[in-house]
């Protein structure tokens, strides 16, 4: 039992997330006026060919960035245990146009909900993408961060968050691989077969 008990108990410490995400505004057009020339700054970094408009991406490409983004939803995801030691994955969405409210949500989830000791975060190119991102919306709300996102001046082996992508790689640089691919890979249905 004791090789059982410790995954296990690994296992319900960990918090799966995923987080959802739009341009701050509905189009180039709309977006406010000192954030204009700093996208316009930005699309000359990104575009790739002389011809791609600053506005074009905009709406192609600003939900990820968070500084030109927001997050509009957030999954989650928990491993409980039935008396049978029988697993079950539950699920939520945090999910509303009001930012600064659904990011108090998941802050109160991560301080007073289910991972208050010592929680584990797990996403899908999370180091690079979810984690990062729920950080800097975080702070531009004026929002503190919590505990487990607060990893500013930690080394790389103090962060215990989890990377399905990067644990896929085994340390390959070279590649990218979606969730997509590896949930297709591995039979398990993806929400990213109706939404990328």
């Amino acid at each position: 039992t004791s090789m059982r008990t410790a995954p296990k108990q690994v296992l319900k410490s960990i918090l799966f997330l995923d987080i959802e995400t739009v341009s701050c505004a509905g189009s180039y057009q709309e977006l406010d006026n000192a954030l204009k020339p700093l996208w316009d700054q930005k699309a000359t970094v990104i575009k790739k060919t002389d011809q791609e408009k600053a506005s074009d991406l905009f709406f192609e490409k600003a939900a990820i960035y968070a500084e030109f983004g927001k997050i509009i939803v957030i999954g989650l995801g928990i491993v409980t245990f039935d008396e049978h030691d029988v697993p079950t994955l539950r699920v939520k969405a945090l999910k509303g146009h009001d930012e600064k409210a659904l990011l108090q949500d998941f802050k109160d989830v991560l301080t007073t909900g289910f991972c208050q000791n010592s929680p584990r975060l797990c996403a899908h190119n999370g180091k690079e993408f979810d984690f990062p991102y729920l950080c800097r919306r975080m702070l531009v709300h004026g929002i503190p961060l919590p505990r487990v996102l607060d990893i500013a001046g930690k080394k790389p082996w103090e962060v215990a968050h989890l990377d399905t992508m990067e644990l896929w790689k085994f340390g390959d640089r070279k590649s990218f691989t979606s969730l997509h691919l590896l949930a297709t890979l591995f039979g398990i249905s993806s929400s990213k077969e109706l939404m990328d």
